[in-house]
């Protein structure tokens, strides 16, 4: 059975450093997790794509819903990712690709898979992004990344993610497909350092023109209080789209800049640890329904977010 990464067993994987469960957010989101696991097992430094970290802006309702650009990876590490077409069936597709050495990130529905038990698995439809290793469509079992690891799934759980049971009337299975084709040789440290500073002053450049926290800031005790008015489950995810993209966004910056050699990463920590705090005071205020104390609960982060692209400046301008 084919495998873009034959070596590899979801029972002895080690996940990356950067997704240490004594790290302040041990899991970002589907995409930057995945992206930071298929690099770890290609044999390389996912430090380096890092840098986009610092477009992150208040969209008015969420943070920006971070995502490395595929500019970035092709750049950093000679990795090309692109749309695949979805005209047949999925798993054949996936089939295909995996026998010529491509892996294939497809948007599939946790509901079926065992890695989000307690939170989704069997209990709520919803889309995330995994990466699919290794497919065996005889066996009915699937290797895949998905947030911060490496995961096996088979039997039932293989025949929903892939609709298997659907009947004739059902809409087709059609979801978003992108497939990563890998060069010959991994980056050395030089390139990537070179590219990643390169890559740093680009981002840097397309930083938000407004602090976004303070903009997110003078909305949040106004968007807690309508979050206390739905049922409880909405918090979480409310606060996933917002502390946490922001909070999550901001340990990766400093992971960046620390790996970069760069004295600039207390600044993006202090963001998020503020972060982390105030998802914490966010959950009493839901559930006493006082909202006035989160006015003030963000100001550390303003402040740093100010001090991190000052610096920054003085250094990349």
């Amino acid at each position: 059975m084919a495998a873009v990464f034959p070596g590899l067993d979801p029972a002895t994987y080690r996940p990356h450093a950067l997704h240490d469960a004594e790290r302040a957010w041990p899991e970002t989101n589907c995409y930057v997790d995945l992206w930071i696991e298929v690099l770890n097992a290609f044999g390389t430094r996912p430090e380096a794509m890092l840098g986009f970290s610092l477009t992150q802006d208040f969209e008015g309702d969420q943070f920006t819903f971070f995502k490395v650009p595929l500019e970035d990876l092709e750049a950093l590490y000679g990795i090309r990712s692109t749309e695949l077409a979805i005209f047949d069936r999925v798993e054949g597709h996936v089939e295909t690709q995996i026998a010529r050495g491509r892996l294939c990130l497809v948007e599939m529905d946790s509901f079926y898979m065992p890695d989000t038990r307690g939170v989704a698995y069997r209990q709520e439809h919803g889309k995330t992004t995994v990466a699919i290793n290794r497919l065996d469509l005889q066996a009915k079992r699937l290797d895949y990344f998905h947030n911060a690891g490496f995961f096996r799934l088979e039997g039932e759980d293989f025949d929903g993610l892939f609709h298997l049971n659907d009947g004739p009337e059902d809409l087709p299975f059609l979801p978003y497909t992108e497939f990563a084709k890998f060069p010959e040789k991994r980056p050395d440290d030089a390139h990537l350092r070179r590219e990643a500073g390169r890559l740093l002053a680009f981002h840097f450049a397309r930083r938000p023109a407004e602090n976004p926290v303070a903009a997110f800031a003078k909305v949040f005790p106004q968007q807690v209080e309508a979050v206390a008015d739905r049922p409880f489950g909405f918090f979480h995810k409310y606060a996933f789209n917002t502390l946490r993209q922001l909070g999550a966004n901001f340990e990766l910056a400093a992971s960046h800049l620390d790996w970069l050699g760069l004295d600039n990463g207390d600044a993006a920590r202090k963001i998020s640890e503020t972060a982390k705090s105030v998802q914490f005071q966010l959950a009493r205020a839901v559930t006493r329904r006082r909202f006035d104390p989160l006015a003030t609960a963000l100001d550390p982060a303003i402040e740093a977010w100010d001090t991190l692209m000052s610096s920054l400046a003085a250094r990349i301008d």
